[in-house]
């Protein structure tokens, strides 16, 4: 398996993309077909504060829970035969995508923005949609983040009407080529 510049990759794959997209699921899929350990970077986060990502995000902010993102996936560089189902955001801070290529590959999960809201809707912690859940709003933030996730991404995979299963398997498929 080989990365954007030929260097030979480690086996890791990180699931990017907006909230939604089916990272955790998908992620599940790849754990028990093809035996990758699991890790769940919000719940992990969640794990070690000891408290939900609502709660960080409102006691100490959005920058202070990026910067537990970035401590999480340096602390996952020697980690092999992991996938790791990262937040939305963590392609946004250019360290995180240099750490994430350093072990692995970086698979973007790409959805509508109507597909989102369909998934999301009735969810209660995701903090950048609390009192803004709408297709417009989801929309206009997908457009913010695309270009983070186009650049980090070794692997574009839509996931519009497709099983989770179907969708893991085009991800093996894809890192395999």
């Amino acid at each position: 398996m080989f990365g954007k510049n030929g260097e030979a990759m480690k086996n890791n794959i990180f699931l990017i993309g907006f909230m939604g997209a089916g990272k955790s699921s998908v992620a599940h899929v790849l754990h028990r077909r093809y035996g990758k350990r699991l890790i769940e970077m919000d719940e992990q986060i969640e794990k070690q504060e000891g408290r939900k990502i609502s709660e960080i995000f409102a006691s100490d902010g959005e920058a202070y829970f990026r910067g537990l993102e970035t401590a999480l996936l340096r602390a996952l560089e020697g980690e092999r035969d992991v996938v790791v189902s990262c937040g939305g955001g963590v392609p946004l801070r250019s360290c995180n995508v240099e750490a994430m290529r350093e072990s692995g590959c970086i698979v973007y999960l790409a959805a509508r923005p109507e597909t989102i809201y369909e998934r999301v809707r009735d969810s209660h912690n995701r903090p950048l949609l609390e009192g803004n859940m709408s297709v417009s709003y989801i929309r206009t933030l997908m457009e913010k983040r695309l270009p983070a996730y186009l650049a980090a991404a070794d692997v574009t995979i839509e996931t519009d009407g497709k099983s989770m299963g179907t969708i893991a398997a085009e991800i093996v498929r894809a890192i395999a080529q």
